[in-house]
């Protein structure tokens, strides 16, 4: 193979052709050395009367492994339980479906205090992600 015959470039905007196919390359590897990684979604949401959404949290298993991607609640909401009840009410969903481990990321100005107190342990940091913070990264055995 000769390295002259391919060229890098900068596609500005990505179709989904172009995702499917980096994506679909990097699932096929990864299955051959890490296997099927099994996902399932999990979506817990505070639901007013009226079916109006008030908060949540959603976070994928896959390999075992809980990834908790977003935790939002409305600011009237936050300081009454709510957070600690969607938190335990994932992790043991996902404790149920076989998930031995629990990450997720959150910014220093969000909530790494109130993980911390639920059992999560830093693993990891970004400085100034964004600009006079930190992205902050924890897990937890479930």
């Amino acid at each position: 193979m000769m390295d002259d015959q391919y060229k890098i470039v900068f596609i500005e905007k990505p179709g989904e052709s172009v995702w499917g196919i980096i994506g679909k390359g990097i699932r096929n590897f990864n299955l051959q050395h890490a296997g099927e990684k099994n996902s399932k979604r999990l979506c817990f949401a505070i639901l007013t009367p009226t079916q109006e959404i008030f908060g949540g949290v959603l976070g994928e298993i896959s390999w075992d492994w809980l990834h908790i991607d977003l935790m939002w609640i409305k600011d009237e909401l936050r300081g009454h339980g709510f957070g600690h009840r969607l938190l335990l009410a994932i992790e043991d969903e996902a404790r149920r479906q076989g998930a031995k481990n629990a990450f997720l990321d959150t910014f220093s100005f969000q909530a790494p205090e109130f993980y911390k107190q639920h059992g999560y342990r830093v693993f990891g940091e970004l400085s100034g992600f964004p600009s006079g913070y930190q992205r902050i990264f924890l897990t937890k055995g479930l």
